[in-house]
């Protein structure tokens, strides 16, 4: 059994991605479950590591990908009921570690300004407590044991603007640097330039001296 590498496409990626929770938990070991879907065809990875998904993913996996149906991998984690996260407000010192750490942008806040969890937007993904300098998030049962599909659905558009979000601001980071180095590159031979203009006359003067 296993999936024929030549149907590793996009539409097939995109329909395994389809049965996985969206919440982006990287208990699976990658970074985003559309990247734990492109491993499962691609490299083969097993199909039995995602906890939110549990023992019902695990099971629309194995029909889908046509493996065999196998217990959840313990080193990701257990099986447990979805959690939302909030943070104790009182005790939250704006330092948007965990806004940073939010896969689906669910929390809100500015810098040294008191941060919320948008709890209709959490996943669950816990990310966002190992980051806090000072504890203040804390774990409640969340509305429903599992995502939904329109919540799996709304996750996973906003899992994806948050990536595009942040690869447009890394190209203007990187654009800004490229454009500084090449203005101190030429002030340098500016400099360069002036310096090298001022010793020739130097040396001249010097010569009509003799």
């Amino acid at each position: 059994m296993g999936t024929d590498r030549s149907s590793s496409d996009p539409q097939k990626i995109d329909q395994v991605d389809a049965q996985l929770p969206q919440t982006q938990c990287e208990k699976c070991g990658y970074q985003g479950c559309r990247l734990y879907a492109e491993a499962m065809i691609h490299e083969q990875v097993a199909i039995n590591r995602c906890p939110p998904g549990g023992t019902s993913g695990i099971h629309t996996l194995a029909k889908l990908l046509d493996r065999e149906e196998i217990e959840l991998d313990p080193a990701c984690g257990r099986e447990v009921p979805r959690v939302q996260v909030r943070i104790v407000e009182a005790d939250c010192i704006g330092c948007t570690k965990c806004i940073q750490a939010c896969p689906v942008d669910a929390i809100v806040g500015a810098p040294k300004r008191m941060h919320s969890v948008v709890a209709e937007l959490c996943t669950g993904c816990e990310l966002c407590i190992e980051p806090c300098p000072v504890d203040c998030i804390e774990t409640l049962p969340a509305a429903t044991p599992r995502m939904l599909a329109e919540e799996s659905s709304q996750a996973r558009i906003r899992y994806r603007a948050r990536l595009a979000r942040l690869q447009r601001i890394d190209l203007q980071t990187r654009s800004q640097r490229d454009q500084a180095l090449s203005k101190q590159s030429q002030e340098g031979s500016t400099r360069a330039a002036v310096l090298a203009a001022i010793a020739r006359g130097r040396a001249r003067r010097e010569q009509e001296k003799c």
